[in-house]
Order: structure tokens, then sequence, then C-alpha cells
């Protein structure tokens, strides 16, 4: 039986690096692993998500990266908001693969059909394309790897 999950919306955003990036149009030359997260503290979340796919070879296989999304507000509110992540990123590597995304939330949810916004979603992305191949939710796992690895 195959699950359709459709495809995944194009999101223009800005990496922590200040360039312009849109998802996943910019990271189609192999399988893309987004990582969408709502809220602060979902930061160790993703961390641990990232982490699990780098340390058993995905980062070298697939491109991941990581999507805050914030409701869309005033540009002075976005310039902010991008100056304290930046802060507390130094790592060039990871500020590349930060895209925030200020977006009409209640939308994106809908686009995604993402009940809630109390955990973050994984979403990959089929190469060349914006065709969602599987997704989920929560900390990517290692029971999740051995999925995302058979497409």
């Amino acid at each position: 039986m195959t699950v359709e999950y459709g495809e995944f919306p194009e999101i223009n955003g800005r990496d922590l690096n200040k360039r312009d990036k849109v998802v996943p149009d910019d990271f189609v030359d192999k399988n893309l692993i987004i990582i969408v997260a709502f809220q602060q503290w979902h930061q160790p979340l993703v961390d641990e998500s990232i982490s699990l796919l780098e340390n058993n070879g995905f980062g070298d296989s697939h491109n991941i990266i990581e999507v805050p999304t914030v409701q869309k507000s005033s540009k002075l509110f976005e310039v902010y908001l991008d100056g304290i992540m930046r802060a507390g990123i130094r790592d060039d590597r990871i500020r590349d693969r930060t895209i925030t995304a200020y977006v009409d939330l209640d939308q994106f949810l809908t686009n995604l059909d993402i009940p809630s916004n109390e955990t973050i979603y994984w979403f990959l992305i089929e190469k060349d394309s914006k065709n969602i191949l599987t997704r989920g939710y929560g900390i990517i796992a290692e029971e999740d790897l051995d999925l995302i690895n058979s497409f």
C-alpha cells in the first residue's frame, strides 16, 4: 500500500547567515530531510534528531535542514528574532542549514496537515522534487532511520 503525502509547499526563508533560501527548491540535489519546529523549547528535539541522522551517515546522503517556523509579523520583529537566533549559533554549518520561515502559521499547518504546533515534524522530500516521501513527528528515532533509508 502506498501512502500519498502530496507536495511540500514552497517556503521563502532566510538562513542564519542572512541568505535568502527557498525550501525545498534550494536543496533538491539529494533527498531532503526537513525538520520543522515551532517553539524555542523544540530546539533540543531538533538537535537530537539531527545528531542521530548525522551520526548514522545521513548528512552525506541527504540534505538536512531545520526550519524554525514563526507567525508572520513585523519586519522589525523578524530582524530582532533572526539576530537572537544567529547570536546563539556560532557554527556556520548550522547557520547554513537553519532557515527561518515567517509564515501565516494557520495556513502552513493546514497545508501540511499538521494538527498542532506542540512538537516538531519531519518530512523526507524526494530528490529533484517537492514530493513528500514520508513524514513523522517528534524526535527522529532509530526506527525512523530504516524508513528514511528505504527511499
